[in-house]
């Protein structure tokens, strides 16, 4: 049974040792979907809810809207991103002399886990039509890193600073938009 104290005692340990121990950590978490489901509830809205947050640690449990995008960003710090309901896409880019460019990319399923280094900048897509829920843990203070983060608008790729409440809001005009095709 997924005992959210127990699992943020175990980050919080594990984020010392680096973030092939905190993956392993999450792993151990998204492997009992029912169980973790069961602790957290279900999200009364696409969102962010954090579980835990220092300096060196962040733990974030993501509700993703159906079929909503959230555009390329950085966190300047690494984490490990594990799926426990649904799926999330990531598109990975790379600096170009005046922009971005999509480098690769990688699906997540319910149980899977990804870890993400520090320079990584990523797009994120929830393909489908239900939520998609993930347990995404950070070295660091997701909402105030060290190093200033950036944020790159879809259409034009230009690169801008992050800006958390410009977040917040794409995450409730996703759920919006969802609702207003689901109900029309």
């Amino acid at each position: 049974m997924f005992d959210k104290d127990r699992f943020i005692q175990n980050c919080i340990e594990a984020v010392a040792e680096g973030k092939l121990a905190v993956q392993a950590v999450v792993a151990e978490a998204v492997s009992d979907r029912a169980s973790l489901i069961s602790a957290l509830g279900e999200p009364a809205h696409a969102g962010l809810s954090t579980l835990y947050r220092s300096d060196d640690l962040t733990i974030i449990d993501f509700a993703w809207a159906p079929c909503m995008s959230l555009m390329p960003h950085n966190h300047q710090m690494f984490s490990v991103v594990g799926i426990y309901s649904g799926r999330e896409d990531n598109l990975f880019w790379g600096r170009t002399k005046t922009s971005i460019e999509a480098i690769g990319a990688k699906s997540l399923g319910a149980g899977e886990v990804v870890v993400l280094g520090e320079p990584i900048i990523h797009s994120v897509l929830n393909p489908i039509g239900k939520m998609t829920r993930a347990i995404h843990v950070y070295g660091g203070d997701f909402f105030q890193p060290h190093s200033p983060r950036s944020e790159w608008e879809h259409e034009t790729l230009t690169e801008r600073s992050w800006n958390m409440e410009r977040v917040k809001q794409l995450f409730a005009e996703a759920e919006s938009r969802f609702n207003a095709t689901a109900n029309g």
